[in-house]
């Protein structure tokens, strides 16, 4: 199969502009960038895409020795870069594909100008003075929920993770994206994501970054965002005004506007 087909690849915006190629979080698909990648158009040219597992992706492309880790997800970024060609390209990366981008800038970094982190966290477990925000019983138990009721689980983490209490058509939305996971896939890769640990990876990023977090984050709160940018040499972090681990869903003018500026500086 196509590198093309597998991650269900797609193209809008400006053939001749800025590349920008958006990397969508756990549970997810491409359709979280909806509300961005319209206003992302006008100017940059946009790559969109669904990581193997997800959305439209080539299910039979997916096996637990190559996503067990995110490393299989970052070669799955590179391989679109080297398929399309894609150079000069601005990398954003939401939740666990932030440290999914970080893996694939320094596997390839000749193919990146730029890197975007949205709500990143490069370790959930706290670990000594780092706070993640979890205790290793936390994520124990978040795991061990996910494979005794998943349904369950998605319906109850899905609007905590989205924050915004307010307007729950958002937490139902990212519930419904939970739930058209394959309980399996969605298994292997939450294990991946939430006992991960990119901490090391941070310095190695040789190209700028942003570092955009929200002012209130059940996932990444504000303190793991700040240590991100302490990490990575010379990056910047922007604290959007808004609620939630999603703002291109909470805050999609804010954040299109954050990433626009950043790409075309």
């Amino acid at each position: 199969m196509s590198v093309r087909d597998r991650n269900n690849v797609v193209v809008t915006g400006v053939d001749d502009g800025p590349t920008l190629l958006l990397a969508h979080g756990f549970g997810c698909d491409q359709n979280l960038w909806r509300l961005v990648a319209p206003e992302l158009a006008r100017e940059f040219r946009v790559v969109l895409f669904d990581h193997v597992g997800a959305g439209k992706s080539d299910l039979s492309a997916w096996t637990p020795e190559r996503y067990s880790s995110l490393t299989g997800y970052a070669e799955d970024l590179v391989e679109i870069c080297d398929e399309l060609d894609l150079r000069e390209v601005v990398l954003v990366g939401h939740s666990v594909s932030a440290m999914i981008a970080v893996l694939a800038v320094n596997q390839a970094p000749k193919r990146f100008a730029k890197l975007v982190l949205l709500t990143p966290s490069p370790r959930y477990i706290d670990d000594g003075d780092y706070r993640g925000g979890f205790s290793r019983a936390d994520i124990d138990e978040l795991l061990e929920s996910l494979d005794s009721n998943y349904l369950g689980w998605s319906a109850s983490m899905a609007p905590v993770i989205m924050g915004n209490p307010e307007r729950p058509e958002l937490g139902e939305e990212l519930t419904d994206s939970f739930c058209r996971t394959d309980p399996v896939i969605a298994r292997v890769f939450a294990q991946a994501t939430f006992l991960s640990d990119n901490r090391a990876d941070l310095p190695d990023v040789g190209v700028p970054t942003l570092v955009i977090q929200t002012a209130q984050d059940a996932i990444a709160p504000p303190g793991v965002g700040a240590f991100v940018h302490a990490q990575i040499p010379g990056s910047a972090l922007v604290t959007l005004d808004a609620i939630g681990h999603c703002p291109q869903l909470s805050a999609p003018q804010a954040t299109a506007a954050a990433i626009a500026a950043f790409a075309r500086s």
